[in-house]
Protein backbone atom coordinates (compact mmCIF):
# COMPACT_ATOMS: atom_id res chain seq x y z
CA UNK A 1 0.00 0.00 0.00
CA UNK A 2 1.24 3.57 -0.97
CA UNK A 3 1.09 6.77 1.00
CA UNK A 4 1.82 9.84 -0.62
CA UNK A 5 2.58 12.95 1.40
CA UNK A 6 2.39 16.68 0.49
CA UNK A 7 4.19 19.41 1.68
CA UNK A 8 5.20 22.98 0.68
CA UNK A 9 1.34 25.09 0.53
CA UNK A 10 1.04 28.31 2.22
CA UNK A 11 0.49 31.70 0.99
CA UNK A 12 1.97 34.14 -1.27
CA UNK A 13 1.38 37.48 -2.58
CA UNK A 14 0.72 37.56 -6.83
CA UNK A 15 4.19 36.92 -9.02
CA UNK A 16 5.48 35.01 -5.95
CA UNK A 17 6.59 31.32 -6.02
CA UNK A 18 6.31 27.95 -4.45
CA UNK A 19 7.14 24.24 -4.17
CA UNK A 20 5.32 21.92 -3.42
CA UNK A 21 6.76 18.20 -2.67
CA UNK A 22 4.82 14.89 -2.72
CA UNK A 23 6.91 12.02 -1.40
CA UNK A 24 5.44 8.27 -2.13
CA UNK A 25 6.02 5.81 1.33
CA UNK A 26 5.56 1.77 0.74
CA UNK A 27 5.55 0.28 -2.22
CA UNK A 28 4.99 1.49 -6.06
CA UNK A 29 4.94 -0.22 -8.89
CA UNK A 30 8.02 0.28 -10.88
CA UNK A 31 6.32 2.81 -13.59
CA UNK A 32 3.84 5.20 -12.47
CA UNK A 33 1.75 8.46 -13.46
CA UNK A 34 2.41 10.94 -11.03
CA UNK A 35 -0.39 13.44 -11.09
CA UNK A 36 -0.76 17.00 -9.20
CA UNK A 37 -4.27 18.00 -9.02
CA UNK A 38 -6.25 21.17 -7.33
CA UNK A 39 -9.50 21.69 -6.36
CA UNK A 40 -11.44 25.02 -5.92
CA UNK A 41 -14.29 24.85 -2.92
CA UNK A 42 -17.34 23.24 -4.06
CA UNK A 43 -15.39 22.01 -7.60
CA UNK A 44 -14.66 19.18 -9.04
CA UNK A 45 -10.54 18.36 -8.91
CA UNK A 46 -9.10 19.28 -11.53
CA UNK A 47 -5.57 18.22 -13.32
CA UNK A 48 -2.75 20.62 -13.31
CA UNK A 49 0.21 18.60 -13.63
CA UNK A 50 1.57 14.87 -14.16
CA UNK A 51 4.78 12.96 -15.19
CA UNK A 52 5.94 9.22 -15.80
CA UNK A 53 7.66 7.80 -13.66
CA UNK A 54 9.27 5.40 -16.11
CA UNK A 55 11.21 8.57 -18.28
CA UNK A 56 10.27 11.70 -16.75
CA UNK A 57 7.62 13.11 -19.24
CA UNK A 58 5.71 15.81 -18.27
CA UNK A 59 2.26 16.78 -19.12
CA UNK A 60 0.87 20.22 -18.31
CA UNK A 61 -2.75 21.58 -17.96
CA UNK A 62 -3.29 24.89 -20.38
CA UNK A 63 -3.78 27.29 -17.57
CA UNK A 64 -0.20 26.36 -16.07
CA UNK A 65 2.07 25.95 -18.87
CA UNK A 66 5.17 28.32 -18.64
CA UNK A 67 4.50 28.82 -15.45
CA UNK A 68 4.79 25.87 -13.00
CA UNK A 69 7.05 22.67 -13.60
CA UNK A 70 6.91 18.93 -12.65
CA UNK A 71 9.48 17.08 -11.79
CA UNK A 72 11.21 13.94 -9.78
CA UNK A 73 14.03 12.64 -7.77
CA UNK A 74 13.95 9.32 -8.00
CA UNK A 75 16.55 8.75 -5.22
CA UNK A 76 14.26 10.70 -2.44
CA UNK A 77 10.60 9.16 -4.21
CA UNK A 78 9.85 12.58 -4.53
CA UNK A 79 7.98 14.38 -7.05
CA UNK A 80 8.26 18.13 -7.18
CA UNK A 81 5.89 21.16 -8.65
CA UNK A 82 7.68 24.27 -9.12
CA UNK A 83 4.73 26.85 -8.95
CA UNK A 84 5.82 30.55 -10.22
CA UNK A 85 4.26 33.81 -11.73
CA UNK A 86 1.31 32.83 -9.45
CA UNK A 87 -1.97 34.56 -9.72
CA UNK A 88 -5.38 34.37 -7.56
CA UNK A 89 -6.19 31.65 -9.31
CA UNK A 90 -4.09 29.36 -8.45
CA UNK A 91 -5.58 29.35 -4.73
CA UNK A 92 -6.64 26.15 -4.42
CA UNK A 93 -6.17 23.17 -2.48
CA UNK A 94 -3.65 20.92 -4.30
CA UNK A 95 -3.27 17.12 -4.21
CA UNK A 96 -0.41 14.55 -5.64
CA UNK A 97 -1.60 11.46 -6.52
CA UNK A 98 -0.75 7.85 -8.46
CA UNK A 99 -1.25 5.31 -10.48
CA UNK A 100 0.20 2.49 -12.53
CA UNK A 101 -2.26 2.91 -15.46
CA UNK A 102 -1.43 4.54 -18.57
CA UNK A 103 -4.04 5.40 -20.93
CA UNK A 104 -3.01 8.14 -21.76
CA UNK A 105 -4.74 10.60 -20.20
CA UNK A 106 -2.50 11.96 -17.33
CA UNK A 107 -4.82 14.79 -16.21
CA UNK A 108 -7.89 12.72 -15.59
CA UNK A 109 -8.71 12.68 -11.67
CA UNK A 110 -10.45 9.27 -12.22
CA UNK A 111 -7.52 7.15 -13.52
CA UNK A 112 -5.64 7.60 -10.60
CA UNK A 113 -6.15 5.11 -7.35
CA UNK A 114 -3.42 6.48 -4.60
CA UNK A 115 -4.15 10.61 -2.95
CA UNK A 116 -2.04 12.79 -0.69
CA UNK A 117 -4.09 14.68 2.06
CA UNK A 118 -3.88 17.60 0.19
CA UNK A 119 -1.95 21.36 1.13
CA UNK A 120 -3.51 24.45 0.77
CA UNK A 121 -1.86 27.35 -1.74
CA UNK A 122 -2.92 30.69 -1.31
CA UNK A 123 -2.56 33.45 -3.56
CA UNK A 124 -2.87 37.43 -2.82
CA UNK A 125 -3.62 40.12 -5.36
Amino acid sequence: QAQLVESGGGSVQAGGSLRLSCRAYGYLSGRNYIGWFRQYPGKEREGVAALWTGDGSPVYADSVKGRFTISQVNSQNTVYLQMNSLKPEDTAMYYCASTAMNRGRPLVTSDYNYWGQGTQVTVSS
